[in-house]
């Protein structure tokens, strides 16, 4: 029986390189970490390599430290579609970092990812953010407050933390609804304390600086942005989508809004079909702009 025989792949086609535990924030004393999955480079095969979109992607936490490799395997799909992708952490209001510690650590990772765009092959001028539930929650308020001074850092201040398009999956929208609703759950109260200081008369103001439903700005020019939530959500209700949903629209934002039929929050909301559409989605940020 002959030997058989199948070709090279000099330029890499097709494989995906997991960089871990890259370092982009020393904030506070603290390591803040992503890592970055990529497609190999043709540089490897000594030919030009081709700046990449990016996809900045937050994993719910509850607004702790999130885990960075939750979704990775289901992230390499879009690595071999051509985007270079960085799940990023934050650090934890458990550990006395409040609100907006996680906001600004968030936007931190994508002046970082800017920084060192040439690095990782990366083309800064197509940036999308995608989070699940509070990981959602910063998605969606990167989105509405990119570059703006409160929650700017001085680490690579001279990089862009703006975005554009966001997805945004079974988000905490309402954050003064989202903890009324989670009231009876064990930690809740703590939780709150952590986020919002020691004085609750000052709490509903911090919710809604934390309530991406009430960042929407009528004089603002926002990214495209993609909402799916399931409609049998017993820690985020639904009905926070459908408000953001028509905030978005009254706006006049370019807002695109699924509803996850019988999906709790989180495990039985995924499938391919919700990966499909956030190909689709992204699919105008796939091709670099050429200059007219």
């Amino acid at each position: 029986m002959p030997i058989h025989e199948i070709n090279n792949n000099p330029t890499m086609k097709g494989q995906v390189r997991l960089i871990e535990n890259v370092v982009y924030s020393a904030v506070d004393g603290e390591g803040l970490k992503m890592d970055i999955l990529a497609p190999w480079s043709q540089r490897y095969a000594d030919v030009p390599s081709q700046p990449h979109p990016l996809i900045v992607f937050v994993q719910g936490s509850s607004w702790r430290r999130p885990t960075m490799g939750e979704k990775i395997p289901q992230l390499v799909q879009f690595v071999k579609a051509g985007y270079v992708v960085a799940t990023v952490q934050h650090r934890n209001s458990l550990d006395g970092h409040p609100f907006p510690a996680f906001l600004q650590d968030v936007k931190t990772a994508i002046r970082f990812l800017r920084t060192n765009a040439a690095k990782y092959d990366i083309d800064p001028d197509r940036v999308a953010i995608w989070g699940t539930s509070s990981g959602a929650n910063a998605a969606l308020l990167v989105a509405l407050t990119g570059d703006d001074p409160r929650y700017q850092t001085d680490e690579y201040h001279d990089q862009s933390d703006s975005v554009n398009a966001v997805i945004s999956c079974f988000a905490p929208t309402d954050v003064i609804a989202t903890f009324k609703h989670a009231a009876k759950v064990p930690g809740s109260d703590v939780l709150q304390y952590c986020l919002f200081g020691h004085d609750p008369k000052k709490w509903d103001e911090l919710k809604r600086q934390m309530s991406p439903l009430y960042q929407i700005k009528p004089d603002q020019t926002y990214p495209p942005f993609l909402l799916m939530h399931g409609d049998a959500d017993q820690v985020v209700p639904y009905q926070q989508m459908v408000e953001m949903y028509e905030a978005l629209q009254k706006q006049g934002a370019q807002v695109t809004a699924y509803r996850v039929k019988g999906a709790n929050h989180e495990r039985d909301f995924w499938s391919q079909k919700i990966y499909d559409i956030a190909k689709e989605f992204l699919a105008p940020i796939e091709q670099p702009t050429t200059a007219e």
